[in-house]
């Protein structure tokens, strides 16, 4: 089992930026694909962005490309996404999620381990 608790998430300025962090318990994620995703009030949870279990690829949503980017130490079994130019549409809940073996998919469902997520609002 793998626990992933996300953090950094809050109330922001359109422009402004935020990092959120995502520190995972249980196990090492240094097998394992990560995925960050969101969910607005009223709309389906949504792709955000991907690393690979290496850092070696990721993938972006064109909704976020050239504002956010995704990093992660596996040292410190931790993914961040460094979230800059913030808009009103990007406030929503912020969900890290594993996916084992994989190169990071957009696909929620083949992603095995979700966080809780955290809040971010951006204000206009």
């Amino acid at each position: 089992q793998v626990q992933l608790v996300e953090s950094g998430g809050g109330l922001v300025q359109a422009g402004g930026s935020l990092r959120l962090s995502c520190v995972a318990s249980g196990r090492t994620l240094s097998r394992y694909a990560m995925g960050w995703f969101r969910q607005a009030p009223g709309k389906e949870r949504e792709f955000v962005v991907a690393i690979s279990w290496s850092g070696g690829s990721t993938y972006y949503a064109d909704s976020v490309k050239g504002r956010f980017t995704i990093s992660r130490d596996n040292a410190k079994n931790t993914v961040y996404l460094q979230m800059n130019s913030l808009k009103p549409e990007d406030t929503a809940v912020y969900y890290c999620a594993a996916e084992f073996g994989g190169d990071g998919s957009m696909k929620s469902d083949e992603y095995d381990y979700w966080g809780q997520g955290t809040q971010v609002t951006v204000s206009s």
